[in-house]
Parts: C-alpha cells; structure tokens; sequence
C-alpha cells in the first residue's frame, strides 16, 4: 500500500501564512482498500482488505499448487519411464510391459481419487496409508517411490490444515476426549476468560453448544499444526472466523446484533490459548523488526511537535494530560493477549489525540491534525514489540473490525504512523540533510524555541534553566564552527606546503643547476704581453722654462 504523505515546505513566497504551514497530510482514498471494495486496506495485506486480500492469497495458492502438481506429475513420469527402461531385458521384454502398463492404469486411479479428495481433509491420513501399504505390496523401489511421496507430501502441504463442517460423532467424541496440548495447566486469565466464555454461550442455549464445540476443534486442529507456518496458522483462523460468522446467521439464526458480540467472545476465548504460540514466534523476523523499530524511534528523540507541525500545545495542563494518557494507551497495548484488546488501547489513544487538539484548537480536529499527532505520540512512548503487535492484530483480529470502523480507521492510521517513522528522512521535516545527519548522530540538538509565553506559575529556575541549555547549545556550536573551520586551515596548510614543494622539485628537474671550475687570475691587465721588450718607455713630464 503506498501511502499519500505529502510535506508542505515551510519557505515558500508570496504565499500567505496559513498556506506556508507544513503538514503531514493522508488522502482518505488511500486508507481504503485498492480494489476499491470500501473497506480499509492495511500494508500488511499490500493495500487490500482482509476480504480481498484472502481472495488474492487464494488465487496466487491455487497457481502454486496447479503448478507444483505438473511438476510432480512430470517427475513421476519421468520415473516410471526409467523404470520401465532399465527393467526391460530380452526375452522378457513383453511381460515388463504388460506389468508396467497395469501398474500404470492403477497409478492414473489413484491419482484420479486423490484430485478429488485433494481438499478434504479427512481423506488425508487414509489416502497416505493406503498408498504405502500399495507401495509395499507392489515392491516398488526406492527411487520410483519418490515421485509418489511428492505427490503426498504436496497434498499434505496444501491441503487445508482444517475444514468447518458439521462435526460428525467421532469428531465430537474426539473433541470432548482429554487432550494433553490443550489441557495442560491454564493460567488464571485463561481460566475467567474460559468461565466467562461458558456462561456467555448459555444464553444461546442450542447454538451455543454448537459454537463450543467448534471452538474446540479448532483449538485441537491448532494444537497439532505447530509446525505450519505463521501465514498458514492466521490463514486458519480467518478461514474459522468467516465460517462461524456464516453459520451464526445463516444455521443458527443469530441476530445480527448478537453476532458481534459472539465474534468478540470466541476471539478472546481463542486468542487467549493461543498468544503464547503464535504472539512473534521464532519462525518470523517479528522480534527483529521491533529492534529495527525501536532503535529507528529512539534515534529521533530530537524532533520536535513544531518539525511535525503537531497542533497541540502541551503547556496546557487539559492537553498535557491527555498526551500522557495517549501515550500510556499505546503503552499498554503490548499488555493485552486479544487482538480486540489491543485495537481498543490504540483506539483509546487516538481519542485522547483529538481532545487535545480539539482543547488546543477550540475547534474539531481533522484528520490531518490527527496523523501527525499520532507520528510525535508514537515518537514519544516508542511502544514495546510495536510491530509484533501490528503483525498480531492484522493476523488474528477479527477482519471485520480492521475492514469498517472506528477501530479499522485507527489502526491503519497507525500502520502509516510506522511507515513514515521507518522512512523519515530531511526533506520530510524541512531541513538540510547536515543537520539532519548531525541530529541523528546525536552532535547537535535542535534549538529549543525560547519561549516568551512561560505560564506564570513556571518558577523562575526553571526559565533561567532553559535559557542556559540554549546558551551551551550556542557556545557548542561556535566551538564544532571553529573545529571545523581550525581542521581546514590545517588542511589547507599542509596542501600548501606539500604544492610549493612540488613546484620547486619540477623547477629543480627542469633547469638543473651546473657548477663550472673555478678560472686562473690575471697578474696584471697586459701580462700577455710581458714578453714583449722593444715598448718605448713611458712619457716623462717635461718643464719648459720661460
């Protein structure tokens, strides 16, 4: 299911100040189911209903197993073809066949009688007997016998683990046998909620003892299906919810108005001895996702109702309450084994959420007010096995509550809460994706808006405390400014440095300095000359007398 979420940037011009508002904003078209039935769709089922969603399983199943019984067909031709190959020898080659044929002709029977009692389950133990007491007698070896056992092992897997019918004698005389799984020590809430059970049906008279009857069968049926799959288990019991909604109205004449509350009863009758099997069991990555989750919530500490754009304002008391209250709801949902249970904590915290806006905005609140407050709310009381109890609720809850409803409206608005908590990102909460990075990593926190509006009864200590967390808020992002801008003046020195030196090595390679010997002096300006005797001698100064 995609979910429409849309963000509304904060900065934008020539738009008034009520268009500026940032919102996390849900079409109402998208919460329903995309085949467009009316009933809610739930990201669990890929966007469809419970209805819908059975119907597409359905479908996809009877692909599977179409396809797997060709596969298995093929494979025991192929099987019966190498055993007719290597048992044909000479001189007998026309009695191999004539048994092979015969043996063929049997197989085709048999396969015939199983298609047809391919989804009944009571068939299932006699038809495998019956096929090895014949594999036995026949002889057959071991690897022909392999495509008869995929062909059983196929039936077994696909057929349905139970079948509501009318239960027979032996059923009933089955049902009412001691079973050890399901007699062993019940807790105390197990055992008021089988009491309240009894006394509940008694008011059916007849049809009540039908329903307990049913209702152990498929207890007994679960019991010994351990082994299925979590997919296959919920599979089950929407398969026992549909069937005994239909028989309530349609056999046993039910009231419709009595049928819910029937529903509601066998639910918690059921789900009460089943939790502790199918709650988050090993076989899923149920436990791995609550971590996921629940280190993605604890990450996000820092964003603020003003990020979310949360209309409520938390310092009116009326309003701080019903915040707490909401987030205790959420809380508690973990605490309750029924799935109705838990819908009804998690509708009891979305009421919460719109008296506080409405308290907040003196006005009804919308659903656009309503999810981002659920976000910040789930945010806050980061709930324990959040998706353990999603998965819970969408696999064992009554699909008419999550289909229509108040409850269904909820819970699929909390089921697009954790989408978008899963998937926030910076652009989500309008800022840049360093501060965003810097949040997450617990750098830096946001900066608390100071607030000019302090109640008077607000003493002054605490007025004077938040002024000094936004003073060391500031005074710590000046020092991580001048770290940052310090490191880069020192990579910016050591580049430098290490560029002039590069510079003076290619100059020094490129015009290499040569040192010549060091010449003879000259005695005197004509000592080449000196050789040379027959130079007149030197004008002499004359005096004339007069």
């Amino acid at each position: 299911m995609f979910l429409a979420l849309t963000f509304f940037p904060l900065n934008r011009k020539k738009m008034s100040l009520k268009s500026e508002r940032r919102g996390i904003h849900v079409d109402q078209s998208e919460l329903l189911c995309k085949k467009g039935c009316g009933y809610y769709g739930n990201p669990a089922w890929q966007g469809f209903c419970s209805k819908c969603w059975r119907e597409e399983y359905h479908k996809a199943r009877q692909k599977q197993i179409q396809e797997d019984w060709e596969l298995a067909e093929r494979l025991q031709r192929e099987e019966e073809e190498a055993y007719a190959s290597s048992q044909s020898t000479q001189g007998a080659q026309s009695l191999t066949f004539s048994k092979f044929e015969e043996k063929k002709t049997n197989e085709k029977t048999r396969k015939v009688t199983t298609v047809k009692k391919f989804f009944t389950a009571s068939s299932r133990a006699g038809a495998k007997k019956v096929a090895q007491e014949k594999g036995v007698k026949q002889g057959q070896p071991g690897r022909e016998r392999n495509a008869d056992n995929i062909l059983r092992d196929l039936k077994e897997i696909f057929t349905p683990s139970w079948e509501l019918a009318s239960p027979t004698e032996a059923e009933i005389q089955e049902a009412k046998a001691p079973s050890p799984s399901i007699n062993r020590q019940a807790s105390i809430e197990t055992d008021r909620v089988s009491k309240e059970f009894i006394e509940f049906l008694k008011t059916y008279h007849k049809p009540g003892q039908d329903i307990y009857k049913q209702c152990k069968l498929f207890l007994d049926t679960m019991n010994h299906k351990r082994d299925l799959s979590i997919e296959e288990q919920s599979e089950c019991a929407q398969d026992f919810y549909q069937n005994i909604a239909e028989k309530l109205q349609t056999r046993w004449k039910v009231p419709p108005e009595k049928v819910e509350k029937a529903m509601d009863q066998i639910e918690k009758y059921i789900m009460t001895r089943q939790y502790k099997y199918v709650f988050c069991p090993e076989t899923t990555d149920d436990e791995k996702k609550d971590l996921a989750v629940q280190k993605r919530i604890r990450a996000l500490h820092w964003v603020t109702p003003q990020m979310l754009c949360v209309p409520v304002n938390e310092e009116i008391p009326e309003v701080s309450d019903m915040v707490v209250k909401a987030i205790t709801d959420i809380i508690e949902m973990d605490s309750k084994r029924v799935p109705r249970d838990k819908l009804a904590c998690i509708t009891k915290c979305s009421k919460h959420i719109f008296n506080a806006i409405k308290i907040t905005k003196n006005e009804p609140a919308s659903a656009d007010d309503f999810l981002p407050t659920l976000i910040y709310i789930v945010l806050k009381g980061n709930p324990p096995r959040l998706q353990s109890n999603i998965q819970y609720i969408t696999r064992f809850c009554n699909p008419s509550r999550l289909m229509t409803g108040e409850d269904g409206y909820y819970f699929t608005n909390l089921c697009c809460a954790v989408a978008f908590i899963e998937k926030l990102d910076a652009q989500s909460l309008n800022l840049s994706q360093e501060d965003f990075d810097r949040f997450m990593t617990g750098q830096t926190s946001p900066k608390k808006q100071e607030s000019d509006s302090f109640s008077p009864d607000v003493c002054l200590g605490v007025k004077q405390m938040y002024k000094n967390l936004d003073l060391l808020s500031q005074l710590n992002e000046r020092q991580e400014r001048i770290v940052s801008e310090a490191k880069k003046l020192e990579k910016d020195l050591i580049d430098w440095t290490e560029g002039i030196t590069k510079e003076v090595q290619d100059i020094v390679e490129k015009y290499p300095l040569e040192i010549k010997p060091k010449s003879q002096a000259l005695a005197a300006i004509d000592s080449e000359n000196v050789e040379n005797d027959k130079l007149p001698p030197p004008l002499q100064p004359q005096v004339y007398a007069g």
